[in-house]
């Protein structure tokens, strides 16, 4: 499609339910601040909801439906790792909260579309090359850039990109770091053109409305801790609490037959079927050091602290991104587990599959046999980054690391080599 088409393009949506499905619909009513003020304004459950329209006729989303839709975005598919006021700040600079904005940029010849003012080639990208397929059944974002009006898919993909800046290079980025290079990419990211930028997110983000915890009648319903509403019999989600709405029936068995996992979980009250992750203090399921059993663990360890989701702008139990699991499902001959989405990855098992795969094909990294001091800081850091000429700080908290799990005595450190190995013949 010719962008100067695109640019022109006639969008006209007058209810919310013209520009999301039910379940989204069904997310917003849940939320106790949203549905007062639809409610106040005369809209009705089960009826089409209008938009709300300025004196100029442009469609906007109140302060309280961005705080919702960013909210709701955040809790499905970034859990911890984005703060929501870092969307509704900058969707308010660069759309006014405008879900049909557009604009043109004659020097770029670019196209930036909706609430966050995404690029629409940007978006196919994350979907081709970064796995984020939340929303690939509306439709193919690639010859589909009008998709892009939606709020929740253009929020979704605003997100997904800032996630991508948080963790750029390897690197765990400052907010002021990502919100520059969000206006003006990476290269302008400390810029001075980027600075004023920087100062108005500031003073915008600190004027959103605070949301104050709430409870509804029946006790049914309660905020997360970013302001978004769920069943309270499903708190962060039924598939974010149980083990066995996250992976297979048979990975599930041999958990069960695992001797210090059964003796866990027996202890701890669980029971088949139904069995619930760890949590720490702020909802995130984690795995036990007893559930993790391998040198594998102790990289499990230094990627994500164990949590199940990842870290930052890793993602899940190993640390593995979309790109390289993809890479090796497709090209290496790991098939054992299908990489569709990056929301796979929150499945433990195809995460350490993953991260088994990557250790094995690093161990003959460009068909040399390598050490294990190699393949560990390689693990961590990428194989290009690797400096052997000292010892680096990450393979000195490998090995401590790695003392949690295992009896040094029985498992010395020139030993992971030979895992590696193992694990190299085991999986392909």
């Amino acid at each position: 499609m010719d962008s100067s088409q695109f640019f022109w393009m006639a969008v006209n949506f007058k209810y919310w339910d013209d520009c999301m499905d039910i379940d989204d619909m069904e997310a917003m009513w849940v939320d106790p601040e949203v549905s007062k003020e639809w409610i106040d304004v005369g809209e009705t459950k089960g009826q089409k909801v209008h938009l709300s329209r300025d004196p100029d006729g442009q469609l906007f989303l109140t302060q309280t439906e961005m705080k919702a839709v960013a909210g709701i975005i955040v809790h499905r598919h970034f859990k911890l790792q984005i703060d929501p006021d870092m969307i509704c700040a900058i969707a308010e600079i660069e759309s006014d909260r405008q879900p049909t904005a557009q604009c043109y940029n004659k020097k770029t010849k670019e196209i930036t579309v909706g609430l966050m003012q995404m690029i629409p080639t940007k978006a196919e990208w994350l979907v081709r090359e970064m796995g984020y397929r939340a929303y690939e059944a509306h439709g193919n974002i690639e010859g589909n850039p009008e998709l892009l009006y939606r709020p929740f898919i253009n929020v979704y993909f605003g997100a997904a990109y800032i996630k991508w800046l948080s963790g750029y290079d390897g690197k765990q980025r400052s907010d002021e770091f990502v919100v520059r290079a969000y206006k003006g990419g990476i290269k302008k990211a400390t810029h001075k053109s980027t600075m004023n930028y920087w100062l108005r997110y500031l003073s915008v983000k600190q004027s959103l409305p605070s949301r104050e915890p709430q409870i509804s009648e029946n006790n049914s319903l309660v905020p997360d801790a970013h302001g978004s509403v769920v069943s309270a019999s499903s708190k962060a989600g039924d598939t974010w609490i149980y083990w066995d709405s996250r992976v297979s029936q048979e990975d599930m068995d041999e958990l069960w037959r695992h001797p210090d996992v059964l003796k866990e979980w027996t202890e701890s009250g669980e029971r088949r079927g139904k069995v619930r992750f760890s949590q720490d203090a702020e909802k995130r399921p984690y795995l036990s050091r007893g559930e993790l059993t391998t040198v594998l663990s102790a990289l499990a360890e230094l990627s994500s602290m164990r949590f199940v989701n990842g870290v930052g702008p890793c993602s899940g139990i190993m640390g593995i991104d979309y790109p390289t699991a993809f890479w090796l499902y497709k090209d290496v001959g790991y098939k054992a587990y299908k990489v569709n989405s990056v929301e796979d990855f929150y499945n433990p098992f195809l995460s350490m599959y993953f991260g088994a795969a990557y250790l094995a094909w690093l161990s003959e990294y460009k068909g040399r046999e390598r050490t294990h001091e190699f393949i560990v800081q390689a693990y961590l850091r990428g194989p290009e980054n690797v400096n052997l000429q000292e010892t680096g700080p990450l393979w000195l908290k490998f090995q401590e690391t790695l003392g949690y799990y295992e009896d040094p005595k029985k498992l010395g450190t020139w030993e992971l080599l030979h895992f590696i190995n193992r694990l190299s013949s085991i999986l392909l």
